[in-house]
């Protein structure tokens, strides 16, 4: 059996069949292209890229067209509801990888969003989609809505992913809680209005779901992993990170290992205490964050199972969570302002998956 690793990024992210890529890697990022030193090191590493700004669907059924050279197919179903076309790129002649069977399975990294993205994606192609399947004549459905290929994925690992949404969505929409009540300094402001301007989603005509934006409110994480299963024979592992400190009983940011894009964001999701409109309380354990996710809700997504990491206990089905990273969230990739060499993580991260998946 041969590995194959698949790195898909969040939110706004690109890959490596995005130019951009090959002058500033997402996996890497200034410090130089992880794909290329892990493959250095033996591992069979690709890039994916997904719809940066699309909903966890849509990216999935971007990821499964890479896979496969084939035409992405967003469901005859799906994509009426979207309201958006059927069909996507065309990945017929440039397939991310050249073989994939039983013998050469798929492990899947997902960073921020791109965690959500691996689940759904594993869901589908394990479990299928039984409404894409009643809705759609046989000859015109997709394999991929068909399921019944657990043997195709061997592993999953997430990084700060918002398994359980985030709170930098919610604490908006709360009626008892006031944002401008939290008091950030003048700079933090101006970086976070930076932040918003580079990465607003504009509307293209498509269901206001059919967002990644949708799916990272906290209700809609939970219906979320309300639909999607653990594999029986799949291995889990989620890093989880966090950037703050206790200061005045709140979750204060590290200035020192916080990106200035997150400051006023992980300072608010620090003070917020409140309810979702789906009535879900937010205690002060979500306070604690890595800056854009919160440290509890990249843990594990609810509704699965999921213990903490013993290297000598780790069995498919559930999920492994790891020790907190102490970084932000954008460590993962290397940092934009703060500059991080994440070769070692990932080496460590590689040597700590392979020691379980490799028969």
């Amino acid at each position: 059996m041969k590995l194959q690793y698949v790195f898909v990024h969040g939110l706004s992210g690109w890959g490596s069949y995005d130019e951009q890529y090959a002058k500033n890697p997402y996996w890497g990022m200034k410090n130089g292209d992880l794909m290329n030193y892990l493959r250095e090191l033996g591992y069979d590493c690709y890039a994916a890229s997904v719809a940066p700004k699309g909903s966890a669907w849509d990216r999935a059924c971007d990821l499964y067209a890479q896979l496969t050279g084939t035409v992405t197919d967003y469901g005859a179903v799906h994509s009426r509801k979207a309201g958006h076309e059927r069909c996507g790129k065309d990945f017929t002649n440039i397939p991310l990888i050249r073989e994939w069977d039983e013998e050469h399975p798929i492990v899947l990294i997902g960073h921020s969003f791109g965690g959500a993205t691996i689940r759904l994606f594993s869901q589908l192609l394990v479990y299928g989609d039984s409404e894409e399947a009643e809705g759609t004549p046989p000859e015109e459905l997709s394999p991929f809505f068909r399921g019944n290929n657990a043997g195709l994925i061997r592993g999953m690992v997430t990084l700060a992913a918002p398994h359980n949404g985030t709170t930098a969505y919610d604490l908006y929409e709360d009626p008892d809680f006031d944002p401008a009540s939290v008091k950030v300094p003048f700079s933090a402001r101006m970086f976070a209005k930076l932040m918003v301007m580079n990465n607003r989603t504009e509307p293209d005509g498509r269901a206001s779901w059919d967002y990644a934006a949708y799916d990272m409110y906290i209700d809609n994480a939970d219906a979320l992993n309300q639909r999607i299963q653990t594999i029986p024979s799949v291995y889990y592992w989620s890093y989880p990170a966090c950037c703050t400190e206790i200061k005045n009983g709140v979750s204060c940011p590290i200035k020192s290992i916080t990106e200035p894009f997150f400051v006023q964001t992980s300072m608010r999701m620090g003070a917020y205490q409140g309810r979702t409109r789906g009535g879900m309380v937010i205690d002060p354990s979500w306070q604690e964050n890595d800056g854009l996710v919160n440290t509890i809700s990249a843990k594990a997504p609810s509704h699965s199972p999921a213990k903490e990491y013993v290297p000598d206990n780790v069995t498919p089905g559930v999920w492994n969570i790891m020790p907190v990273y102490p970084h932000d969230h954008m460590s993962f990739q290397g940092g934009m302002m703060k500059h991080h060499d994440i070769f070692p993580f990932y080496k460590q991260m590689m040597e700590t998956v392979n020691t379980v998946l490799v028969e």
